[in-house]
């Protein structure tokens, strides 16, 4: 039996926790999207601006060669391309806004590589993980090909497996902003991504 100013204490905060535990918000699960358009070091300073997007990976996909080096990728003989791993909140960014910004990142209608880079392992593609991220890629590129004048050449295929990338090519843009290719092919394309996504929110 509790004292009586205990008791009393008691029922004036239970209420009160109560009420603070079941106004909490549930934390969203994240989810995740696989994609390549170019090199995967101007893919992920793209998507790393995006709001929604909680963190990404880049790494190898669509190979043939169980856990490939950068060196082999290079090779062009292991048929993996250059990707991204993206991990997303659904709560704040969906995927159809994904995969709609992934035609803007990149070009879509170059074959056999990106701008300068040539090479299978710079080629666009999109690779789904569920029936239902395949009609939404397939619909997102069909919606996009009313937007340009040349054909889309951007693969969908099933993500088989997903290889991380050395250490030294994560966030490779944000380590290394003044180096050559970052200060004259990234950054210029991040700073417009920018200046669509503040558009956006307008």
């Amino acid at each position: 039996m509790f004292p009586r100013p205990l008791l009393l204490l008691s029922l004036l905060v239970a209420p009160f926790a109560m009420t603070t535990a079941s106004s909490a918000p549930a934390t969203s699960k994240l989810e995740s999207l696989v994609v390549g358009g170019g090199c995967f070091w101007c893919t992920e300073a793209a998507y790393e601006i995006l709001p929604g997007v909680k963190s990404v990976v880049s790494g190898y996909a669509g190979g043939h060669v169980a856990n490939p080096t950068y060196e082999q990728i290079c090779n062009k003989n292991t048929g993996h391309a250059e990707v991204i791993r993206i991990d997303y909140d659904p709560a704040v960014v969906s995927l159809e806004k994904l995969l709609g910004y992934f035609w803007h990142v990149h070009n879509p209608t170059q074959a056999g590589g990106q701008g300068n880079d040539h090479g299978p392992q710079y080629r666009s593609i999109i690779m789904y993980s569920s029936p239902a991220q395949k009609a939404a890629a397939e619909q997102s590129r069909a919606k996009a090909a009313k937007e340009f004048r040349d054909p889309i050449t951007t693969e969908i295929v099933a993500l088989e497996k997903f290889w991380e990338a050395e250490p030294g090519h994560q966030d490779y843009f944000r380590r290394n902003p003044t180096a050559g290719y970052c200060a004259y092919i990234i950054a210029p394309k991040v700073k417009k991504l920018e200046q669509q996504i503040a558009a956006e929110k307008k």
